[in-house]
């Protein structure tokens, strides 16, 4: 059984054993008699004790215990280390230099700075705790402020949770220095020697606030633009990665297509728009020209971005010539065949047929595009159609999907003028000359069919197989009897001109996708609205309205 009693460590009471407190006290009195000669001597050993007091408060909650034994004190000792193991220690100082600095640094702890601040410390802290100019913190909270007021809201918010630096303890601990007998005396020497350049400077601080809001204002835009500087070359090289790869990817993609146009297209590589105004034996140099007309600029965008962002690689001027050479000559070859092509649609003509359409007895009329699939002499030799899809019916959906070629069927109805109905068809196209365009006109095939009141037209106008294309179009004409009634299906609503067929269903209260009714009168086509349905609709809305209103 130990005897214990009780002390007062700068306000902090302890329970300590007895032959505890004897070790304490003999280590007190050394460092008191040690420092008794510095002027501040009061100060330091009482920031020395401050520190003993927090090491025997962390001890107690570490171990979970009350009093404070032998082994804690001599523990606590040896960390703050000896007056004699100082003494030493200021003998090697003295006779011995380093020349790598002072090493004697411990993990550093977050503390508002109170001795250098602007308004709370925050910056200097941690600045401090990673070991660098508070300036730059301070010049991207400035920053951020400016993006609604985040840098403002976080300073405030770190401003609450970092504590500060209250004692020598926590700015040493800020510091990283070790909270020893040699750092607690460094630390006071540092600090008297900053206080005697503040004094000896002090004619220069006194001066008007105005310079001092001038040298700070040019310290402040200086370390700005030193920022800025640095964020520029940041963003150079950003923009240049980002001209990387998108060079990188159109090149890639070039690639990628003129193999597949070349190798990978099967019999028909041309059968999409706009290759098909080329004939089959020039559109594969066509899209080699195109391609390095492509490749060759990318390339050389690739190279100069490497050399003149990141100071990458170099483009000979052997190279760069040869570069040259063949862009020129496949821009060249472009131009040629464009001429080419384009004095092929110099010359226009039309052809213009007329067909007789069967009357029908209530004079009404159904407009229907047509979905059955027409197959031509080869195609039908071809898949054998007559043994192998004999009272088959195929389906053709194209017109749901890509066209080949642009919109070239363009409907009207009109009011006849005879008592009986007829389909006007306009063939259209061009060529060299007149004589070329009126056989590219002649060569050109619509199919229409009428099933008693059901008019049947085609999705596209079709040519000859392995045509190019010369602008071929049709323009068809439907005309009808006065008092005709005409029932228009919504899949023609993108080649019926003139007319609206969704604007006509919604004014007869219709469903969308319904066919929309229309009549023709000495006007022209004109929107049938059934009164009786929409009055019907009508009351019942009313009625609807009225009935909430009584149920409020």
């Amino acid at each position: 059984m130990n005897k214990t009693i009780i002390i007062n460590i700068n306000g902090i009471v302890f329970h300590i054993e007895e032959d505890a407190y004897e070790i304490l006290k003999n280590y007190m009195t050394d460092v008191k008699r040690h420092f008794s000669t510095s002027a501040d001597s009061l100060e330091i050993t009482t920031d020395i004790e401050n520190r003993i007091a927090e090491m025997f408060s962390e001890i107690l909650a570490r171990d979970n215990k009350q009093v404070i034994i032998e082994l804690d004190v001599n523990a606590v000792i040896s960390q703050m280390g000896t007056v004699a193991d100082f003494a030493d220690a200021d003998e090697e100082e003295k006779t011995s230099h380093n020349p790598f600095g002072d090493f004697a640094s411990t993990n550093r702890r977050l503390f508002r700075d109170p001795d250098d601040h602007l308004v709370a410390g925050v910056c200097a802290g941690i600045a401090n705790y990673f070991d660098f100019n508070p300036v730059w913190i301070r010049l991207a909270f400035a920053i951020s402020c400016a993006f609604a007021g985040t840098g403002l809201l976080i300073y405030i918010i770190l401003w609450i949770v970092i504590p500060k630096a209250a004692s020598r303890a926590d700015r040493m601990a800020m510091k990283g220095e070790k909270q020893n007998l040699q750092g607690f005396k460094k630390n006071f020497e540092e600090e008297m020697n900053a206080m005697r350049s503040n004094l000896s400077n002090f004619g220069h601080e006194a001066r008007p606030f105005v310079y001092k809001a001038r040298d700070f204002a040019g310290d402040f835009f200086h370390h700005f633009g030193v920022f800025l500087v640095v964020l520029g070359r940041i963003l150079v090289k950003i923009f240049g990665v980002f001209i990387l790869l998108a060079c990188l990817g159109f090149s890639i993609a070039a690639i990628v297509f003129l193999v597949m146009f070349l190798g990978f297209a099967g019999d028909h590589p041309h059968n999409f728009f706009p290759a098909t105004i080329m004939s089959d034996h020039n559109a594969d140099n066509v899209y080699i020209c195109v391609f390095l007309a492509v490749i060759i600029p990318l390339l050389s965008i690739i190279l100069l971005t490497l050399k003149g962002f990141f100071n990458i690689g170099n483009i000979g001027k052997s190279t760069g010539t040869v570069f040259l050479v063949i862009w020129i000559c496949s821009l060249g070859m472009l131009i040629y065949y464009a001429v080419r092509i384009s004095a092929n649609f110099r010359g226009s003509a039309s052809i213009t047929e007329t067909i007789k359409i069967k009357p029908t007895k209530d004079n009404t009329y159904y407009l229907q595009l047509n979905n059955l699939k027409y197959f031509s002499h080869d195609d039908s030799v071809r898949l054998d159609i007559k043994d192998h899809f004999k009272n088959m019916t195929v389906v053709d959906d194209e017109y749901n999907g890509f066209h080949d070629e642009p919109n070239s069927v363009d409907i009207h109805i009109e009011k006849s003028d005879v008592a009986y109905p007829e389909l006007e068809e306009s063939y259209n196209a061009k060529g060299y000359d007149y004589d070329q365009a009126l056989l590219n006109a002649r060569n050109t095939t619509y199919i229409f069919a009428q099933q008693d009141s059901v008019l049947k037209f085609d999705y596209a106008l079709r040519k000859r197989p392995g045509t190019p294309w010369r602008d071929e179009s049709i323009n068809i004409t439907l005309k009808l009897p006065l008092n005709a009634k005409v029932l228009i299906d919504q899949k023609l609503d993108n080649y019926v001109r003139d007319i609206n067929l969704y604007d006509c269903n919604m004014q007869d209260k219709r469903q969308r996708y319904e066919p929309a009714v229309f009549t023709m009168t000495d006007n022209g086509l004109q929107c049938k609205i059934d009164t009786l349905v929409t009055a019907k609709k009508d009351t019942a809305v009313k009625v609807k309205s009225d009935t909430a209103k009584a149920d409020q």
